[in-house]
């Protein structure tokens, strides 16, 4: 190849290869940063954070219930392990909260965002858990509409009867043995 054509040829590629670099990144919601939010407000949000966990550690706990009544090792071990890195995420907002109450009492802004965004960043992974839990016990698949209603037609050219009772054979000719061994 001469070198004009392999110049042309590794502009081409590093044009290609660029395209996607150039493009926009989907915009994502702006992201409300915890200095922006008043003291009163942050004590709100995370006992309502806090509410939210509790109610979801209650929902993955008849979870738990449920699989074991299924008695599918599999999903038991998988609620069960979700339902772990929930009590621990919970733990650590209730800390978290008592921080934030008495930094908020100190008037200590750095401490008590920091404590508010332990307790935003638990409430985002305890939903995410929530989420993956029911993927562990298949309720995605199972979730409808309540206003869902099923109507069934039957065919009518459907034979009678009950399929799992087979009718007796007609009659049976019996044929006789043989009157000879040798034909």
């Amino acid at each position: 190849m001469s070198r004009p054509l392999r110049i042309l040829g590794s502009l081409a590629v590093l044009l290609a290869a660029g395209a996607p670099l150039a493009q926009e990144a989907p915009a994502r919601p702006p992201v409300e940063r915890a200095s922006e939010v008043p003291d009163a407000e942050k004590l709100q949000r995370s006992a309502q954070a806090l509410g939210v966990m509790r109610g979801v550690l209650t929902e993955v706990q008849a979870k738990l219930v449920e699989a074991r009544g299924t008695k599918d090792v599999v999903k038991l071990n998988c609620v069960n392990e979700k339902l772990t890195q929930i009590k621990g995420l919970l733990r650590i907002s209730e800390q978290a909260d008592v921080a934030l109450q008495e930094a908020v009492a100190r008037r200590d802004s750095t401490s008590s965002e920091h404590e508010y965004t332990k307790v935003t960043i638990a409430r985002q992974k305890v939903s995410q858990l929530n989420a993956e839990t029911e993927e562990c016990v298949g309720q995605l698949l199972f979730r409808t509409d309540e206003n869902l209603s099923v109507d069934v037609e039957e065919p009518r050219d459907l034979p009678g009867g009950d399929p799992t009772q087979p009718r007796p054979p007609g009659n049976v000719i019996a044929r006789p043995p043989p009157a000879s061994p040798t034909l």
